[in-house]
């Protein structure tokens, strides 16, 4: 993890694998901030959806006992997310690096879509 000082408090920059660990031991709550469409396409399994669109700091759940970490497709919208969550006094405050493509590069699970079918598909990864 790498963190950065800000003047409104420390930017947490997660790896794909740090994410996945703690989303697998349930210390961590994913919050997409991708567009509707690219969540409905393909997806963290389990991942909660706040499009940078509609995001208002204040609106945020507490983080008590689970910890959020934001992430998009690359991990621009994210960290914009994350310091506008700082700026609003909202801490500690963490994103994905490479968002969902680094997540998909480095093998993880996640929901997409059967082209046959259009419905969803788990697609596996190496976490199973």
């Amino acid at each position: 993890m790498d963190i950065e000082k800000t003047p409104n408090g420390d930017l947490e920059t997660w790896t794909v694998e740090e994410v996945a660990t703690a989303f697998r031991t349930g210390e961590v709550a994913i919050i997409d901030v991708r567009t509707i469409q690219e969540y409905a396409f393909e997806h963290i399994r389990g991942a909660l959806l706040l499009p940078m669109h509609f995001f208002e700091a204040e609106r945020l759940p507490s983080q008590d006992g689970k910890r959020i970490v934001f992430h998009c497709g690359s991990g621009i919208r994210s960290e914009k997310v994350a310091r506008a969550a700082l700026a609003a006094g909202f801490a500690p405050v963490a994103h994905m690096a490479g968002g969902f493509g680094a997540w998909k590069a480095e093998g993880q699970s996640y929901m997409g879509t059967d082209m046959a079918t259009g419905g969803a598909a788990r697609v596996p990864g190496k976490d199973g």
